[in-house]
């Protein structure tokens, strides 16, 4: 039971700056992180255009405490979208966005949140691809699936995430299952109470079964964001009971892990899209892809004692 020890030690300063120092911490954090800058994330993208694939890019950090800060993760978004247009590569490239990042949790938050968000929307419609909202801990998705009605309206292409580890998320899942939608499902990263989410993996399993058969029955776009090579298979069959055809949903994972599966896939006709994240504030990202699964742990690990 690392996973709840870790996601509490991602909200730790003093573990962010034990981490941060750590000889082996940058082989791992490479291997998560697409890099810093636009400079290094661009010929990625390029590459995972040139192999089949398509990217969900995300500019880290959550840790925003002032509303300039909240307008820098805007610009950074802004600038991103500028040098992705010369590249014209389209959907291919959309966006993940954390409204935490654009002052969800500031005064007068989702406001705030709702303004800096609307440009990068408008800018990525602009170059003819979209943006999906990234689902947080619990306390603030009314705030998140509120701001993504609203966006909705003038940009229905807007995505958004549901996660299975939350008693929530069936319900959440047939209201959002309608045409035109776009619906991430993924298990869920955060540290979340027993009185809002499953703590047991087999149940969390179950749930996203059950919720990826709502999406794949409804009339929206699923998103299936998983490793589980179980999970996919099942995905991939009630895909065809749904009667769907294979551009009518998509597999997402994250850059640096079963990169191959990511080929596979593709070549098999899936729509395969890796989520990438660059940036230089990685921290909290970086610690929950080590609670995610414990072969991360272990690497990160062996390479501090490797590089000590």
């Amino acid at each position: 039971m690392l996973g709840p020890v870790i996601l509490a030690a991602s909200r730790s300063d003093k573990m962010r700056r034990f981490i941060s120092a750590a000889p082996g911490t940058k082989q791992v954090v490479d291997r998560f992180i697409a890099g810093e800058t636009v400079d290094q994330v661009v010929p990625i993208v390029v590459d995972a255009a040139g192999k089949g694939l398509e990217v969900t890019l995300d500019v880290v950090g959550e840790d925003i405490t002032t509303p300039a800060q909240a307008e820098a993760a805007r610009d950074a978004y802004l600038e991103l979208i500028e040098r992705l247009k010369a590249l014209d590569l389209g959907p291919r490239a959309e966006m993940s966005v954390k409204l935490s990042m654009f002052g969800q949790a500031l005064e007068n938050g989702h406001e705030l949140a709702l303004a800096n968000v609307r440009p990068v929307v408008e800018a990525a419609a602009a170059i003819g691809t979209t943006v999906t909202l990234d689902a947080e801990d619990h306390t603030t998705l009314d705030s998140m699936f509120a701001i993504h009605e609203e966006l909705r309206k003038d940009f229905p292409q807007t995505g958004c995430v549901i996660q299975s580890y939350l008693f929530r998320t069936e319900a959440d899942a047939r209201r959002l299952a309608a045409a035109g939608s776009r619906v991430r499902i993924v298990k869920g990263a955060y540290k979340e109470p027993a009185s809002v989410a499953y703590q047991d993996k087999a149940e969390i399993d179950k749930a996203y079964v059950r919720i990826t058969r709502i999406l794949m029955e409804g009339e929206g776009y699923p998103m299936i964001g998983s490793h589980d090579p179980r999970l996919i298979a099942i995905a991939q069959e009630l895909g065809r009971q749904a009667g769907r055809k294979l551009d009518e949903y998509e597999f997402q994972m994250l850059y640096g892990i079963r990169s191959d599966e990511h080929v596979r896939l593709a070549a098999e006709g899936h729509r395969m899209r890796v989520y990438t994240a660059y940036g230089t504030d990685w921290y909290g990202y970086f610690m929950r892809r080590l609670a995610e699964k414990p072969a991360n742990l272990l690497f990160f690990g062996r390479s501090i004692l490797t590089k000590g």
